[in-house]
């Protein structure tokens, strides 16, 4: 794909996030005009607004995908990749702030969500192992709280940038979920 359409294309899958999550009755051809498209080639890509959310879906898991992979969650040092999950995670919760139960209803979408929350739980148990995380915690709680902070910091502090969001979240995760009060991740 060239660089043009290439770009044309993301213009057009985030202004559908973002107009989709305001309004899900958003006409197609405003997502055009704000994509900086004519609807003439968002009718050609997405015949269907159907056609449209699944694209979006896709993308938004593929994102989400990428920023899991940064955060280098197996290798990392734990509070390190925390923090990196929780800025790469807030960022792309903004720039695709499309509804997680409709995104959901998709089976194929269903099943990468629940791989990239396994992914979560799994970094999160490596800091159970390395004594970080509490092990008297109920199963998956220590997973749900930090996913729960991500999304209160994406969607109720859209002010704060992902990297002071992450400080937050992160410091916030480690002192309810740790061992100790303040003790820092290895």
């Amino acid at each position: 794909m060239r660089a043009d359409a290439s770009r044309n294309l993301q213009n057009l899958l985030r202004a559908s996030a973002r107009l989709l999550a305001e309004d899900p009755a958003t006409p197609l051809a405003e997502i055009a005009k704000e994509a900086g498209v004519v609807r003439s080639t968002l009718y050609r890509r997405f015949p269907t607004r159907e056609d449209l959310l699944e694209a979006v879906y896709t993308a938004k898991l593929d994102d989400a995908e990428r920023a899991l992979e940064e955060a280098r969650p197996a290798t990392a040092p734990f509070a390190i990749a925390v923090h990196r999950f929780v800025e790469n995670i807030v960022a792309v919760g903004r720039r695709w702030p499309v509804d997680l139960r409709d995104l959901l209803a998709v089976d194929t979408h269903r099943t990468r969500h629940e791989e990239q929350t396994k992914q979560v739980g799994d970094l999160v148990d490596r800091g159970v192992r390395a004594g970080v995380i509490r092990a008297d915690l109920p199963s998956n709680w220590a997973r749900d709280v930090l996913i729960s902070l991500v999304d209160l910091a994406t969607h109720q502090y859209e002010d704060l940038p992902p990297g002071p969001a992450a400080d937050l979240v992160t410091e916030a995760f480690l002192q309810a979920t740790g061992t100790k009060t303040g003790e820092s991740g290895r």
